[in-house]
């Protein structure tokens, strides 16, 4: 019983937490997930740079993760005007993989909460997350 209830509050604190990959309770003599999707985020967020814009048909949003029930964990806003679409969307899909792959191997749990595409706008020369329908 105390690890059934052990494991439902790493999942909740995992669901919640703003963490930039994978959560997971690490049991003694186990090794940690592979940071294999910290690596692909580092490399989108290099690719994305500042992203610039002029105009908000510019600005773009990218999904990043992967959430234990589906769906991306994040998004990321970026501009056309600076960046290459196609190879952000391959970026995407395997930070998509990799974090999938990550979950499945820990068996992390959530609460199946899709976070919605909040859009992307220009906003003072700058792509930044919007509020609601997606600018894309």
């Amino acid at each position: 019983m105390n690890k059934l209830l052990l494991l439902l509050l790493v999942s909740c604190a995992a669901c919640t937490s703003q963490a930039q990959g994978p959560v997971r309770a690490q049991v003694k003599g186990e090794t940690s997930i592979s940071t294999a999707p910290a690596t692909t985020l580092a490399d989108i967020r290099r690719q994305i740079g500042t992203p610039t814009c002029s105009d908000n048909a510019q600005c773009r949003t990218l999904p990043v993760g992967a959430m234990a029930c589906g769906g991306p964990q994040e998004y990321l806003p970026y501009s056309t005007q600076k960046s290459d679409a196609n190879a952000l969307r391959a970026l995407s899909e395997r930070s998509y993989a990799e974090t999938k792959a990550a979950l499945t191997a820990s068996g992390m749990v959530s609460t199946c909460m899709l976070k919605a595409d909040p859009g992307a706008v220009c906003v003072a020369g700058t792509c930044q997350l919007g509020t609601g329908s997606p600018a894309n």
